[in-house]
């Protein structure tokens, strides 16, 4: 199958289950008010066929909604927190139009119906519900076809260095991305120094023969991938690509702006760049600090017999106290005292101080309650205390903070906010024995463009990631 009939046809296909979940939970929110007295009886209730052409502006209102917010547009690698979003937005909105349009358009005609407002409530709630889990199975059978290699997109890669080593790990871990990596362009000034291959991806050419490649290979994607590279080499490369149609991507790896949110703004007319801003600040502090009460709070309250059973199981397990409390420093720099439950065998501390995958310190019981991320529980402790969030940079000992800080540029600057039980970069796998440096990067992120809406996307990602055993 031709690539551009396969895009037609994934798109076409979408677009038709949306319809077919939209009008399913209309219809399964007339089925449900017509038999359920809740929260009065049903009155006046049309027949179903009398709906249809309300079930019609239903359609083009939330699809139109989701067709303006780009969700018929193939973005890779969507998570399914970022699907639910989107479902959530389109059919709000939608929903309101169309009860406004229905009204409109059919008020004093025979196509005139009582809308119920029990049904409206119903069909919002189960239409959410419907599209976010249509997409999924969407999603799922587009991973499955790409696994077979079918739908893949071809992506060249230009740079030999650690930036493009970067790019080709993500590619490689997430296959959803749905990219089929051709090879690697080198610098023309790389010398003999050039490698033949980077992590498996071959070097089919120069950056001289740009143009050539990306038609020889037939190249969808071009990314350039080379932090050194000048203002005139990028033009140079990006005009190579031009002729042909190819998406050009740049992967800027300059750490003092990549990490703070870049934005245009205005000095009396003066376009100004943005490089760095602080998201987290005013009353955002207010709303966050409620979400961590709130979740804390309801979480401790759910998830208390669940700690007190797996702290008597500890209890019987190994030797030690139950629970296992350390120094680990968190807002502005001050340090506090972190409760978590006890993994690790007594001595655990003398034999080391960073945990690894398959740690050999972890008791009988440690396995288990690492995997499923059990031994944090007790951090929403933390959480209402006011020590920490339930989302931000995760926190460490006083003693690897001051090493880090001498060593790693802006490490400190992650500390401006509360450390949190989870965090952007441990939901983008940098947990445990990973690059603190790129753990950095991912933390000053977060602390420069947080939302209350970033903080339920972690935070029920890191719910997935635990429920599949992915937590280490």
């Amino acid at each position: 199958m031709a690539k551009k009939q396969y895009q037609t046809l994934i798109a076409i296909s979408l677009l038709l289950l949306d319809a077919v979940m939209i009008g399913t939970a209309f219809l399964v929110a007339y089925w449900i008010r017509a038999r359920v007295s809740f929260p009065s009886e049903p009155h006046n209730l049309a027949p179903v066929a009398a709906y249809g052409w309300t079930i019609l502006v239903q359609l083009v209102c939330i699809q139109g909604m989701l067709y303006l917010n780009r969700q018929y547009h193939m973005v890779r690698a969507t998570s399914r927190t970022q699907e639910l979003y989107a479902a959530f937005s389109a059919v709000s909105v939608g929903t309101l139009f169309s009860v406004a349009f229905s009204a409109l358009l059919f008020k004093n005609t025979v196509f005139e119906v009582e809308y119920s407002r029990t049904v409206i409530l119903y069909a919002w709630v189960l239409t959410i519900i419907l599209l976010t889990l249509g997409r999924w199975l969407h999603r799922a059978v587009r991973g499955h076809l790409q696994r077979q290699g079918i739908g893949l997109e071809k992506l060249l890669v230009v740079g030999t260095g650690d930036v493009a080593a970067a790019v080709i790990g993500k590619v490689h871990s997430s296959p959803r991305s749905g990219y089929e990596l051709v090879g690697l362009v080198g610098g023309n000034d790389d010398g003999n120094n050039r490698p033949t291959e980077v992590l498996g991806v071959p070097l089919v050419g120069h950056s001289d023969d740009l143009e050539k490649l990306v038609e020889e290979y037939d190249v969808d994607e071009v990314v350039i991938a080379r932090a050194e590279a000048s203002r005139e080499e990028l033009l140079s490369l990006i005009g190579r690509c031009q002729r042909g149609k190819v998406s050009i991507k740049v992967f800027a790896d300059v750490f003092e702006i990549m990490t703070g949110e870049v934005s245009v703004d205005d000095l009396g007319g003066l376009p100004l760049l943005t490089v760095r801003d602080v998201a987290l600040r005013g009353w955002r502090l207010s709303l966050k600090r409620a979400l961590d009460v709130f979740g804390s709070g309801v979480g401790l309250v759910l998830l208390s017999p669940l700690i007190l059973l797996i702290a008597a199981v500890i209890k019987i397990d190994s030797r030690g106290a139950v629970f296992f409390v350390q120094e680990r420093v968190g807002l502005d720099g001050r340090p506090f005292w972190m409760f978590k439950l006890r993994s690790m065998q007594a001595d655990a501390g003398r034999r080391g101080k960073w945990t690894v995958k398959d740690d050999p310190r972890r008791t009988r019981l440690g396995r288990f309650i690492r995997r499923f991320s059990i031994d944090e529980l007790p951090q929403l402790i933390n959480v209402l205390l006011g020590d920490m969030s339930l989302v931000g940079p995760r926190p460490e000992q006083p003693e690897l903070v001051e090493w880090f800080q001498e060593r790693i540029p802006r490490y400190m600057e992650r500390h401006r906010e509360k450390a949190g039980i989870t965090g952007w970069a441990q939901i983008n796998g940098l947990r445990g024995d990973t690059s603190v440096e790129e753990r950095t990067k991912y933390d000053l992120w977060y602390v420069e463009h947080w939302s209350l809406w970033m903080d339920i996307r972690i935070i029920l990602r890191t719910v997935f990631h635990v429920l599949a055993g992915r937590a280490y």
